[in-house]
């Protein structure tokens, strides 16, 4: 695996056993970084180490619950102590549904904010500290254009990323003079494991279709397309970009 805007950079990065995680685990790890790999389903996070490693890239990393702060502080601690520091925090772990406000419980509601929102949170407050002992060192959030306005029958995932959003820009102006940068990408429609949560439910009004839907039909992103996203905005060349929300959905916002 050859190096590149990332070599001996450490990364610790959520949601990495599958979908925009593991793709953006495998691209960073491409260009020399040093990936720690954390997600709930262990047996995706092993695969994704073993993804990197079988191309020569260095990987670790295990199961980590991003709505739990004990899980987290323990799992960055870890990856401090694996590979001597942090460069990098990424927070591509996420989890959502589409359904009808009334069926939206607050078991449902809680489990969207404890991941979607609450997991940058713990993550972030973890890894701060050892990422402000590394110059250029940053984080980028996975956010959604579902962060960006309303979308009907998704108000949990909707009300979680807009949080996320502003989340980081507040992170990005407390940190900028102490060489810190945070940003977002905001993907559309990508092909993902977590995608076939948001089918449309039976009834679903049909004049609003278009409202979720790119220009151009049958336009869908994939996972490697957002990983390249993510990885322009953790690297040097992006220096500039700060508190920013970089959208990638073949222009459904537009």
């Amino acid at each position: 695996m050859s190096s590149g805007r990332f070599e001996n950079r450490s990364v610790y990065l959520t949601g990495a056993a599958s979908g925009i995680g593991q793709a953006t685990a495998v691209r960073l790890a491409a260009e020399g970084a040093h990936v720690f790999a954390v997600d709930v389903n262990e047996a995706g996070v092993r695969e994704t180490v073993a993804m990197i490693r079988d191309a020569g890239g260095v990987a670790d990393g295990g199961s980590c619950d991003v709505s739990q702060m004990e899980s987290v502080r323990a799992s960055v601690s870890c990856a401090v102590q694996t590979f001597g520091g942090l460069d990098i925090l990424v927070n591509a772990a996420g989890v959502g549904r589409m359904g009808r406000f009334e069926e939206l419980d607050e078991a449902e509601w809680r489990r969207i904010m404890g991941v979607n929102l609450n997991g940058p949170f713990h993550t972030t407050s973890a890894a701060i500290e050892h990422l402000l002992k590394r110059p250029k060192a940053n984080i980028v959030n996975v956010a959604s254009i579902a962060g960006l306005r309303g979308q009907a029958y998704n108000s949990g995932y909707c009300a979680s990323k807009a949080g996320m959003l502003n989340f980081t820009r507040a992170i990005a102006l407390e940190f900028a003079s102490r060489g810190l940068r945070a940003n977002c990408v905001c993907p559309g429609g990508v092909i993902t494991p977590l995608l076939q949560h948001f089918v449309p439910p039976e009834g679903f009004e049909q004049q609003i279709l278009s409202y979720y839907f790119p220009p151009v039909p049958g336009q869908m992103g994939e996972p490697v397309d957002i990983a390249n996203a993510i990885a322009f905005l953790a690297s040097d060349e992006a220096r500039m970009i700060n508190g920013a929300a970089l959208v990638a959905d073949f222009g459904v916002v537009a």
